[in-house]
C-alpha cells in the first residue's frame, strides 16, 4: 500500500510538474543520464496479471500525458531531454534523486514561469496578426456589392429577405446560423448540429443584437462583425483575440419580451435539453 501511493504521488508529481513546470532546459551531464538503469520493453502477451496491466496501464498512460505536454511545449521553442526526464522518474523510484525537494521546487516553479511568458508572448503577436487580418478583411469586404456598414462598424448583406417582424433587443429569437472566421474556419453552426438555437438577443455579443435586428424573419443575413462588436482582444474559447466574426444567420421566429412567461415556457420546452449548447458562443 505505502509502494502503490508513492506511484500515485510521484505520477502526480509528474504531470502537474510537466504540464506547466520544470525549468527551462534541464541539463544533467551525460555520465548522470548513463547511470539510469535500461528499461525494459514489455510485450503484450506479458501482461498477463492483473497487477501488471495495472502498472503498465499507469506508465502508458503518465508517457502519453507527458509527451503530448511535451510536444504542445515545444511548438513554444521549449524542448526536453527525455532521457534525463525518464532518468528523474527511475531516480524518483529510487529516491536517488540529484536535487533536494527545494531544488525540485524551485525548477520546477521557474519553468512554469517561463511557460507562461512564452504563452503570452504567442498569444500577444497572434492577436496583433489577427488584428490585421481582420482590418484588411473588412476594408475589401465594405467595398462589395450588397454590403451594408453601419455605424457602429458592423456590416451586413442580405442573402434572402423576409417579410415577417422584426425583433427588439429584449426579444428572444430562434434561428440557425454558422459562424466562421476571415481564414473560413467554422467555430460555431446551429446548422451542424441540426438545430436551431433560441435565446434572449441583448444576451449575446454586441454585433448579433444589432445585426439580428435589422432582420425580419424569414430572411438571411450575413453579419460580419469587427473585434470590438465580438470578443474584442480576449477571444473566446477556439476563436483568437481580436478576431473578425463572420455569422450566416437565418432568422426562424420571434418570442416577444412581453409575451407571458407561460406561453414562451411551453414553445421552448422542446429546446430546453440544447438550448446552453446551441448558443452562438456569443454571451
Amino acid at each position: 500500500m505505502k509502494k502503490l501511493l508513492q506511484v500515485s504521488l510521484l505520477a502526480s508529481a509528474v504531470l502537474v510538474g510537466l504540464s506547466g513546470c520544470n525549468d527551462d532546459k534541464a541539463s544533467a551531464p551525460a555520465s548522470e543520464v548513463e547511470k539510469a538503469a535500461p528499461v525494459a520493453e514489455t510485450t503484450a502477451s506479458e501482461l498477463t496479471s492483473f497487477e501488471d496491466k495495472s502498472a503498465y496501464a499507469i506508465g502508458l498512460s503518465m508517457g502519453r500525458y507527458i509527451g503530448s505536454t511535451l510536444e504542445k511545449q515545444q511548438e513554444l521553442g521549449v524542448e526536453l531531454n527525455n532521457d534525463i526526464i525518464l532518468s528523474g522518474v527511475q531516480d524518483g523510484f529510487s529516491d536517488k534523486g540529484q536535487m533536494s525537494d527545494e531544488e525540485i521546487q524551485t525548477a520546477l516553479t521557474a519553468y512554469d514561469e517561463h511557460i507562461n511568458e512564452l504563452i503570452e508572448t504567442q498569444a500577444k503577436e497572434q492577436a496583433a496578426a489577427t488584428l490585421e487580418a481582420g482590418k484588411k478583411f473588412l476594408e475589401e469586404n465594405a467595398k462589395r456589392d450588397g454590403v451594408t456598414v453601419t455605424d457602429s462598424g458592423l456590416q451586413y448583406e442580405v442573402l434572402t429577405e423576409g417579410k415577417g417582424a422584426k425583433p427588439n433587443a429584449e426579444d428572444v429569437v430562434t434561428v440557425h446560423y454558422t459562424g466562421t472566421l476571415v481564414d473560413g474556419t467554422t467555430f460555431d453552426s446551429s446548422v451542424e448540429r441540426g438545430e436551431p438555437a433560441s435565446f434572449p438577443l441583448n444576451q449575446v455579443i454586441p454585433g448579433w443584437t444589432e445585426g439580428v435586428q435589422l432582420m425580419p424573419v424569414g430572411a438571411k443575413y450575413k453579419l460580419v462583425i469587427p473585434a470590438e462588436l465580438g470578443y474584442g482582444e480576449a477571444g473566446a474559447g477556439t476563436i483568437p483575440g481580436n478576431s473578425v466574426l463572420i455569422f450566416d444567420v437565418e432568422l426562424l421566429d420571434i418570442k416577444s419580451a412581453d409575451a407571458p412567461v407561460a406561453e414562451v415556457a411551453k414553445d421552448n420546452a422542446a429546446e430546453d435539453d440544447s438550448a446552453t449548447a446551441d448558443k452562438p458562443q456569443a454571451e
